[in-house]
C-alpha cells in the first residue's frame, strides 16, 4: 500500500470514528478520494505536491466528465481530506482552501462549428454601412473573443493598424491588447471607409460600432444584429449570441492546437481553470468525431 492509500485509510477511519458517518457515505469518499489518487498517478504527482492550480486543472476535468452533484461531492470530499492532512502535520499546507465548490447546473459552453461561423460571415452583404457595421462587428466578436461589452466599448484611439492590434477593457477597468487578423482588418478597414461608420452620421462619439441613429450601439442593437444574421444563415437563434462568438473562437483555437495560456491572455481570464473549460469542448468534440468517422469506432 501506498503512503497517498494509506493517507487515504486513516482520513476514512477518522471520519467513521470521529465524525460517525454511515458506512454509504464513507464509501463514497473513498471512491471520490481514489479517482482522484489515480489521476494523480497519471499526472506522476504525488499527494503532496499538489498545489492549488493542480486541484484546480482536476476539478475542471471532473466537472467535464461528471454530473455537477457528483462533482460538488467530490470537491468537498477533497477538501475535507487535505484540511484532515494538515491537522495531522502531514502537509504543511491547504490546496484547496480557496478552490471554490462547482457550480451545480454548470454546462460546457456549445460552441457553432467552424463550417456555420464560416456560412454565416462569408454570406454577409458588404454595400450599405449597416452591412459593412455588421461584418466588422461580428468578424471582432469571433476573431478575437471578446466579450460583448468589451467589443461595444472599442474606440476610434484601440485601433491600432499599424502593429495589427486592439485595446479592449475588460472587467474590473483591465485592458489587453488582441491581435487584429487579416479577415477583421479588413472588415474594419472597409467599415472605417467613407461608405461606412461616417455614413451613419455620428454623434459626438469615439465608440466604433454605431447604431443607425449615429449613437452608441448597445447590447441589446447587438442581439438584434445576430438575430438578424442567425436568420439568414438558417443558424437556429436558441444555439447563438454573441457570448457563443466567443465560445467558438476559444474552442476553433484550442481544437487546431493553440497554447491554452494564449487562448487565456486573448479572453482575459483571470484563471486559467476558466479557460480550461474549452479544452473540454474540444476534447467532446473530438470523441463526437471519432466515433461518427472512424470504421473500427464501435467494434
Amino acid at each position: 500500500m501506498t503512503d497517498d492509500a494509506r493517507s487515504l485509510d486513516d482520513y476514512v477511519h477518522w471520519l467513521s470514528v470521529e465524525k460517525g458517518r454511515a458506512s454509504a457515505t464513507l464509501e463514497a469518499y473513498r471512491r471520490d478520494a481514489t479517482a482522484f489518487l489515480h489521476w494523480l498517478e497519471g499526472q506522476n504527482l504525488p499527494l503532496g505536491e499538489v498545489t492549488e492550480s493542480d486541484l484546480e486543472r482536476y476539478l475542471v476535468h471532473l466537472r467535464a466528465n461528471r454530473a455537477a452533484s457528483s462533482a460538488s461531492r467530490a470537491t468537498s470530499t477533497l477538501r475535507g481530506w487535505f484540511a484532515f492532512l494538515v491537522d495531522e502535520g502531514q502537509l504543511h499546507h491547504d490546496p484547496s482552501a480557496r478552490v471554490r465548490g462547482a457550480r451545480r447546473g454548470r454546462r460546457l459552453p456549445k460552441p457553432l462549428g467552424e463550417d456555420e461561423v464560416a456560412r454565416l460571415l462569408d454570406a454577409m452583404a458588404r454595400s450599405s454601412a449597416i452591412d459593412k457595421r455588421d461584418r466588422a462587428l461580428l468578424e471582432l466578436l469571433y476573431g478575437t473573443g471578446v466579450r460583448v461589452s468589451e467589443a461595444t466599448g472599442v474606440t476610434l484611439s484601440d485601433l491600432d493598424f499599424d502593429e495589427k492590434l486592439i485595446l479592449v477593457t475588460g472587467k474590473g477597468s483591465k485592458q489587453r491588447l488582441v491581435p487584429m487578423g487579416h479577415t477583421l482588418e479588413e472588415a474594419l478597414r472597409d467599415y472605417l471607409g467613407p461608405d461606412g461608420r461616417r455614413a451613419l452620421k455620428p454623434k459626438a462619439t469615439s465608440r466604433l460600432f454605431l447604431n443607425a441613429r449615429g449613437g452608441t450601439l448597445s447590447r441589446q442593437g447587438v442581439d438584434l444584429i445576430i438575430d438578424r444574421h442567425a436568420l439568414a444563415a438558417g443558424i437556429e437563434r436558441s444555439r447563438i449570441s454573441a457570448h457563443v462568438f466567443r465560445h467558438s473562437c476559444a474552442t476553433h483555437m484550442l481544437a487546431h492546437g493553440a497554447d491554452i495560456r494564449v487562448v487565456q491572455e486573448l479572453l482575459g481570464h483571470s484563471s486559467i481553470a476558466t479557460t480550461q473549460l474549452y479544452t473540454a469542448v474540444s476534447v467532446t468534440s473530438l470523441q463526437q468525431e471519432y466515433e461518427s468517422a472512424h470504421p473500427r469506432a464501435h467494434e
